[in-house]
């Protein structure tokens, strides 16, 4: 048979079968959609978990009180969390993130200009949500291995940013550690900043940023008269 006799052979698809693969994209679509329905919806439980742990303590929240909260079930919020803890390590995991995005800074300013912006924003943070950084931060269920994995995960992330354009200045294990033990000065610093309320916020700053200073030059001058300290 020729080509276009051939041609002249074909049958159109039939009508059901045009709906068949109608329906079945729009059962792709719908899954797609649902799929996308409940992304949103936890990351609207987590926005919210967010919001409650940074005004009442771990221990202070009830899962009937988070349900009531977002308007849903009990049984609904078990679905997309399995415990109470899952549901706090998923705020803190997206807190932690919100901390570290929200204190980025350009890695071409100056160190101190860096690090002073990063602070900044850091008691920017501290103050929105003091009593749940307060908790977490003096134990109780910070004391979970993964909770403490996450914060751990965010003060190496800290502490690589603050090496970041250091003239003449090397990352070695000690300056790695003095980094973190100023870290460790920030936070403690600042829950005292928060709970007591009697030392102005630029001072607090202003007293990192110096404990900073002379952190840095410290740690390299020590491993220097120790040759390295291996």
């Amino acid at each position: 048979m020729p080509p276009r006799a051939r041609e002249k052979t074909r049958t159109k698809p039939s009508s059901n079968a045009s709906k068949a693969g109608g329906k079945r994209a729009s059962q792709k679509g719908g899954a797609a959609r649902e799929r996308l329905d409940v992304d949103e919806r936890r990351a609207q439980l987590v926005r919210l978990g967010i919001d409650l742990f940074a005004s009442h303590a771990y221990d202070e929240v009830s899962i009937d009180e988070l349900a009531r909260a977002a308007g849903i079930s009990k049984g609904l919020l078990y679905h997309y969390f399995p415990t109470k803890r899952d549901f706090y390590i998923a705020t803190v995991r997206e807190a932690s993130s919100n901390l570290v995005e929200l204190t980025a800074t350009p890695d071409d300013m100056p160190p101190l200009a860096r690090a002073r912006a990063g602070l900044d924003a850091y008691l920017d943070y501290v103050a929105a949500h003091g009593p749940a950084y307060a908790a977490l931060m003096r134990g109780g269920v910070g004391s979970d291995p993964e909770v403490a994995r996450i914060v751990g995960e965010t003060r190496d992330l800290m502490c690589q940013r603050l090496l970041v354009g250091l003239p003449g200045v090397v990352s070695t294990p000690l300056l790695r550690s003095a980094l973190r033990g100023w870290i460790g000065f920030c936070e403690a610093t600042s829950l005292e900043w928060i709970e007591r309320g009697e030392v102005a916020r630029e001072a607090i700053r202003d007293v990192m940023i110096e404990v900073l200073a002379a952190t840095v030059p410290i740690a390299v001058r020590v491993e220097q008269s120790h040759g390295g300290l291996r």
